[in-house]
């Protein structure tokens, strides 16, 4: 099982370096990493088993100051990417 994220900063249509990410399991952070210059994180929690956490993103937004998304793992990869301006933030099950 691995998890994996990507940053886009879609106002200015560039991926977001820098940003913090943490992963929880219950109230436990099992991992915090910041994105490379990419926007992305290639193994946000090395050990990661399946089952439910919490991915929690501190992104480059004067509106947004954190977006926290509950997501259920299974077995193999997931991708979660974060598109996120001013304005607005949206995310889905990448590959």
């Amino acid at each position: 099982m691995s998890l994996s994220t990507h940053v886009l900063d879609t106002e200015r249509g560039r991926p977001a370096a820098g940003v913090r990410v943490e992963v929880y399991r219950g109230d436990e952070r099992l991992a915090e990493q910041t994105t490379d210059d990419d926007g992305r994180i290639a193994d946000l929690a090395p050990g990661l088993g399946a089952g439910v956490v919490r991915i929690v993103f501190h992104p480059p937004s004067p509106f947004f100051r954190r977006v926290e998304l509950e997501v259920e793992l299974g077995d193999g990869h997931t991708h979660v990417p974060l598109l996120v301006s001013s304005y607005g933030c949206a995310s889905y099950r990448g590959s």
